[in-house]
């Protein structure tokens, strides 16, 4: 359910530091994009993407995104009352390393 066009030109161009941004299409890179908007994104990119494709949609693309940083996780989870243990960033965290014992 698209409620406006998403033009990835209209978000901050820091988002996509490491990447070509005319290259990026939402619809071939929907993850990319939704993970790189919670996780680094600006409130002016979350309300352009929010506008764009509403935020169950956001959520349902969140959920199989592998890493989020926990902010955001605890920010899109909260938002659509999804618990984050639904989330497969949670799931599949990596183990905390430990320290060695001599």
């Amino acid at each position: 359910m698209m409620l406006e066009k998403l033009d990835i030109r209209n978000l901050s161009p820091h988002l996509f530091w490491d990447v070509d941004a005319a290259t990026i299409s939402f619809d071939q890179h929907a993850e990319f994009v939704v993970g790189r908007v919670l996780d680094y994104g600006l409130m002016a990119d979350w309300k352009i993407l929010s506008k764009s494709i509403g935020v169950e949609q956001i959520a349902k693309i969140a959920m199989n995104i592998r890493e989020l940083d926990p902010k955001s996780l605890s920010f899109i989870s909260a938002l659509s009352k999804i618990p984050k243990e639904k989330f497969r960033c949670f799931t599949t965290q990596q183990s905390m390393p430990q320290h060695w014992n001599f």
